[in-house]
């Protein structure tokens, strides 16, 4: 109902949350045109506590949950819903009222009848994304025969998990917002794993979604013929070779043309640059991707402006600085193709200490030309050319 009275809708939504005995849950995320959130997400429910019902507020910065207890009269809600979250979602044990906000303001509600279950278990223990004793964790070399996480796997693991828990909000924020489209099984989201290896990331990626009931097909790309074959083989022992597949591949070369999704996690060098411009390329519109090496920069680093030969004379410094530098043109050069860029904290791999991951939404927000100029700006200063630049296609 476009036409529907935005502050009347909240009202709707305040009634609902003041009835603790029959709150689900309530999730808030987006972001409305030209508004900033406190959070990215928020997730409010009822929890049982030694003195009685309290609302619990967790909130995601996109790569971990915090979460405070309030007392019932306490909880902030009313400020939260009008706090610039473009979609909110009230569930109750009889049904539930979903809010989206469009890009005009206009407020488009969605109600449902449905029976729900309180659930006031307060949960202290970080709770598990992947069950160790899942038979494609055991598959993949993660997990041991008897479905325990083997010891020299448990970072590999984490990191699976931590870049799940990236993924998700990053993803059903996207879906609620019409920059992805909602997945069917008609119609899934594809998603192109660029430099898979193992394939860990891809296969967890493609049983998790899959098991949050998200249609999905997964594509792993990788340049050894061994891999592709060995992962297909996974494939079709776990039964689901029709939804996830490998191709033996270069990133630059993949005959691979689009995806809704596209993920790279510590690719090499310029095979992180590959990855990108295939993400710009192809017009991606989510992209998580974790650099790795970055010895193409670092290369071109020969006349240093001063007063940086401060920095650059001590050569740790000068490559961490031209790791803080490609990324940084990385992260421009997608902006002014139109994502919505961030870097945010990731773990690093075995191969790898670095812990920066690029995550870009394309939203086809046109650059203002200030963009532009700081980008010039700083290749000019370091006298760099970003081989990112050479492998776009050129704008219309």
């Amino acid at each position: 109902m476009s036409d529907q009275n935005l502050e009347a809708t909240f009202s709707e939504f305040e009634a609902l949350f003041s009835h603790t005995d029959s709150l689900v849950r309530v999730v808030l995320s987006g972001r409305r045109r030209n508004m900033q959130t406190p959070n990215e997400r928020i997730d409010i429910r009822p929890v049982a506590l030694k003195d009685g019902i309290a609302l619990q507020v967790s909130h995601s910065d996109g790569r971990q949950m915090t979460s405070k207890n309030y007392a019932p009269a306490d909880a902030p809600f009313a400020q939260l819903i009008r706090a610039g979250f473009a979609n909110i979602l009230l569930e109750h044990t009889e049904g539930s009222l979903a809010l989206r906000i469009t890009k005009k303001g206009e407020p488009l509600v969605h109600r449902e009848s449905a029976k729900r279950e309180q659930d006031l278990s307060h949960d202290r223990t970080k709770s598990r994304l992947l069950d160790a004793s899942d038979p494609y964790l055991v598959a993949i070399g993660i997990s041991d025969a008897k479905g325990h996480v083997k010891p020299s796997k448990m970072d590999k693991y984490k990191q699976v998990e931590e870049f799940l828990r990236l993924l998700m909000p990053t993803l059903t924020a996207a879906i609620s917002a019409g920059q992805i489209h909602q997945p069917s099984e008609n119609n899934p989201l594809t998603i192109v794993d660029l430099g898979c290896g193992h394939a860990y990331l891809t296969f967890a990626a493609h049983q998790y979604l899959r098991s949050q009931g998200m249609a999905v097909k997964v594509i792993g790309i990788d340049v050894r013929t061994a891999a592709r074959d060995r992962n297909n083989e996974i494939a079709r022992q776990l039964g689901i070779d029709k939804t996830i597949e490998f191709r033996a591949e270069e990133i630059a070369d993949t005959t691979i043309r689009n995806a809704d999704i596209s993920i790279a996690l510590h690719a090499c060098d310029t095979a992180t640059d590959d990855a990108i411009a295939w993400t710009i390329n192809s017009d991606a519109k989510l992209a998580l991707i974790a650099p790795c090496c970055h010895h193409d920069i670092q290369a071109q680093m020969n006349e240093i402006p001063e007063p940086w030969s401060l920095i650059t004379r001590n050569g740790i410094m000068k490559e961490r600085l031209g790791d803080l530098l490609t990324d940084a043109l990385r992260m421009q050069i997608m902006k002014l193709r139109g994502y919505r860029v961030e870097a945010i904290e990731f773990i690093g791999g075995e191969h790898t200490p670095r812990n920066l991951m690029i995550r870009a939404v394309k939203t086809g927000a046109i650059a203002d030309q200030a963009e532009t100029r700081k980008y010039e700006e700083l290749i000019g200063l370091w006298k760099v050319k970003p081989v990112l630049a050479s492998l776009l296609k050129p704008l219309d």
